[in-house]
């Protein structure tokens, strides 16, 4: 599959904003794609994965047609960021039990501790075409 990958995100977590925008940032080559699970697009991408709607707990990746969640999917998209983060990805060879109890304590807090926003945030017009 030679689609783009997509990350669905929570769009009005402000962790989880900041989370996008840091990889538009840095993402080399562009083609990263962002969907809000909020958006009629992520929620079409959750059904197409058979992902529940409740996913809104983490974030998910799609890439080449397969749906990460948790830490997999933050280290895989680690590996299309430029500088040093593709090197993140050996993480990977941490067990996942591990992983995801560090990222399942982030996102049990993200609310407490960066709040959220009362609507999704609104790309600026030239990002708009990297969101869904």
């Amino acid at each position: 599959m030679n689609e783009a990958p997509v990350i669905l995100f929570d769009g009005i977590c402000n962790f989880c904003n900041e989370a996008v925008k840091f990889v538009l940032k840095r993402n080399k080559k562009q083609n990263i794609r962002f969907a809000a699970f909020q958006a009629d697009a992520g929620h079409r991408l959750l059904e197409a994965h058979q992902l529940p709607a409740t996913s809104m707990e983490t974030f998910v990746f799609i890439e080449n047609g397969k749906a990460y969640s948790r830490s997999t999917a933050a280290l895989r998209v680690c590996r299309h960021l430029r500088g040093l983060w593709p090197l993140c990805y050996a993480f990977i060879i941490v067990p996942r039990f591990i992983r995801d109890g560090i990222y399942n304590w982030i996102a049990a807090n993200r609310y407490k501790w960066f709040g959220v926003r009362s609507a999704c945030m609104i790309p600026t017009p030239e990002l708009k075409k990297r969101f869904l």
